[in-house]
């Protein structure tokens, strides 16, 4: 069964692998994990730093964990979304954009409910020129003075009186059943 935390932050977290006689300065290792609170990005960063490092949670530490916010959370930007997942045929890279207010937006909107698990993002990328857009649906959206004009209704005025409804009046001349 899938548990939803809540809405996933970003998250930038140092670690490195504890000192030693032999190594007394070891190589810090930052990720960018999303995240919905510190205790889950710390876990993902062991998790994949076992994975590319060989450097584990017992012979580690994590040095600092900042939670990063947006620069202008107000404007609408277009982002680009790497991920990968796993399906029965193998694994798989895709790549997705999106129109939203910040990066965490976008890689809420990119996961997909039709996989059971999460799956780790790669990169996520703000595109801000015109030709950097790989898909036409955000191109469409980037043009210059874009505008949504609201229809208008129009309401009959009280002066006016309404007639009566027509009504609709069937011959069955001609007919033969």
């Amino acid at each position: 069964m899938l548990f939803k935390m809540g809405r996933l932050q970003e998250y930038a977290v140092v670690g490195r692998h504890l000192p030693t006689e032999a190594n007394p300065t070891p190589t810090l290792y930052r990720m960018t994990i999303f995240a919905p609170n510190t205790a889950v990005a710390k876990s993902r960063f062991w998790y994949f730093l076992r994975g590319l490092k060989k450097v584990k949670k017992a012979t580690g530490e994590i040095v600092s964990i900042k939670e990063i916010h947006e620069k202008r959370p107000t404007k609408v930007k277009n982002f680009g979304v790497w991920i990968r997942y796993d399906s029965r045929s193998g694994t798989h890279n895709m790549y997705r954009e999106y129109r939203e207010l910040s990066r965490t937006d976008a890689v809420e909107s990119s996961t997909p409910t039709w996989l059971p698990v999460t799956v780790p993002v790669l990169r996520v990328v703000e595109v801000e020129k015109t030709e950097d857009v790989k898909r036409q649906y955000i191109k469409q959206l980037m043009t210059k003075d874009l505008k949504f004009p609201l229809p208008t209704v129009s309401v009959p005025s009280a002066t006016r009186r309404s007639s009566a409804p027509s009504v609709l009046r069937l011959s069955l001349k001609g007919c033969h059943f």
